[in-house]
């Protein structure tokens, strides 16, 4: 196998891919749609060939198509790969044959916090000597890539409970068969495949079943929905961590920039770090405890915690002008969007004027399974802005009329740049989207500039 062709290579997972097989010496092209930062720059910058079309005369040939679980049945690419009878893979079943085996594979799974939780257990044991192999849905920080090979058995992994491809419909995290996994939290989420939340405590107790007894599995106490995956078998040790006497791991002190941790009966360790909110902090412990199961002291851990930066497009500081800061986060679901604003507004303060402007952009938001959460999710905003993209099924309207703070829908990002060129000085403007949003980011700061000038 020397040329690999990738469908939908600007996916997060599937651009983090594409450079693994890239490094693994592998000639790497791909297609897409819809391109933007940052997937799209880490892949010009790898020399990463892309066609921004699904045409069947664009595609080149390859000795294996890595298709991605963007590409449904109707691609023309797709179409044209199955009626030629040319071999085709997934994306994590190709990590799986061609990057993991043989290796300490620490898995990240979660509804939310799978991103940063990663990066931080990734650059825990780079910090500590064990140069890991990653792949990330996004950017850390501390590093310059999303994904690479690593130098030792070690390879952390986002591990999504999305399904795996248009062919294969279990969860793509089955395939990663884990040593250590942290399991963050667990909500219905991806309505557009799962029926309840039942549906997808199922998937998590299929990737439960895989974990050696010599593995280790990390939670915060008091999670039911993850009690329940547990309930229906686990056998490997479990390790709890919260703020309850009788956890495995206790967490102490939580003051914003600063917290401690307690192993059992051991001294406890204290982190100061540039990160705000609770969840965060629950982020920050469960990566201690996998870098821990992998060898590295708590004591280690919680010092290299405190170099810990961040991810790009998590809260991510894009600039100020004309006295308004703006930020970019990845929030898309209405316990993201609460915790990132209780993080920003601990930060801040409660004087502190916050706008929050979000797109209701995932296929569970577009299919309104969480109206009538969307607008009390904003709560710590000093006011919100919503995007109702013209592809939508429901109304922000009727929604809006029921917010908490005072808000304001919006059909036009053209509407939205002119809104924020007019904001008050001092004002902190939370973007939040799973996608491009049109590039209203750069817009929105370019006209603030130009109204500073």
């Amino acid at each position: 196998m020397q040329h690999v062709h990738i469908l939908g290579i600007c996916g997060t997972f599937m651009g983090s891919l594409a450079l693994l097989a890239k490094e693994l010496g592998l000639t790497v092209t791909g297609s897409d749609q819809n391109v933007y930062p940052p997937m799209s720059t880490q892949l010009e910058k790898a020399g990463i060939e892309l066609i921004q079309v699904y045409a069947a005369k664009e595609l080149p040939q390859a000795d294996i198509y890595v298709v991605g679980n963007a590409i449904s049945r109707g691609n023309e690419a797709l179409e044209d790969i199955l009626n030629k009878g040319l071999p085709y893979i997934s994306g994590p079943q190709f990590l799986a044959e061609h990057v993991l085996p043989g290796r300490w594979v620490v898995a990240v799974a979660g509804t939310h916090g799978k991103t940063t939780t990663a990066s931080m257990v990734a650059w825990l044991l780079e910090d500590n000597g064990l140069a890991p192999g990653f792949l990330i849905g996004g950017v850390p920080q501390n590093f310059t890539v999303s994904a690479r090979l690593g130098e030792t058995p070690f390879f952390v992994v986002e591990a999504d409970e999305y399904d795996t491809s248009f062919a294969d419909k279990r969860s793509k995290f089955v395939h990663y068969r884990p040593r250590t996994a942290i399991l963050n939290n667990l909500e219905f989420d991806h309505a557009d495949i799962f029926a309840d939340l039942a549906a997808i405590q199922t998937q998590f107790h299929h990737l439960v079943r895989i974990i050696p007894s010599q593995g280790q599995i990390i939670l915060p106490a008091g999670e039911v929905a993850l009690d329940q995956v547990l309930e229906l078998g686990c056998w490997s040790q479990a390790l709890r961590f919260g703020e309850n006497a009788e956890v495995n791991v206790r967490l102490l002190n939580i003051d914003g920039s600063a917290f401690e941790v307690q192993k059992n009966t051991e001294e406890p360790v204290q982190v100061h770090w540039q990160l705000t909110g609770v969840h965060n902090v629950s982020n920050g412990v469960a990566a201690m405890l996998a870098a821990h199961h992998c060898g590295v002291t708590l004591a280690d851990a919680a010092s290299s915690l405190s170099k810990f930066v961040g991810v790009k497009r998590r809260m991510e500081r894009l600039g100020t002008a004309n006295q308004v800061t703006v930020y970019d986060d990845f929030a898309h679901h209405p316990t993201a969007i609460h915790t990132t604003l209780e993080g920003i507004r601990r930060q801040l303060g409660e004087e502190a004027h916050i706008v929050a402007l979000v797109e209701p952009r995932s296929n569970t938001m577009k299919m309104g399974v969480h109206s009538g959460r969307l607008m009390p999710s904003a709560r710590l905003a000093s006011e919100a802005w919503w995007y109702q993209a013209p592809e939508a099924g429901w109304s922000l309207e009727e929604e809006a009329k029921v917010s908490p703070v005072p808000t304001q829908v919006f059909h036009s990002i053209d509407a939205i740049v002119a809104k924020a060129a007019q904001l008050p000085a001092n004002t902190h403007l939370v973007i939040m989207s799973n996608g491009g949003f049109g590039g209203v980011h750069q817009k929105i700061l370019a006209a603030l500039r130009e109204a500073e000038a």
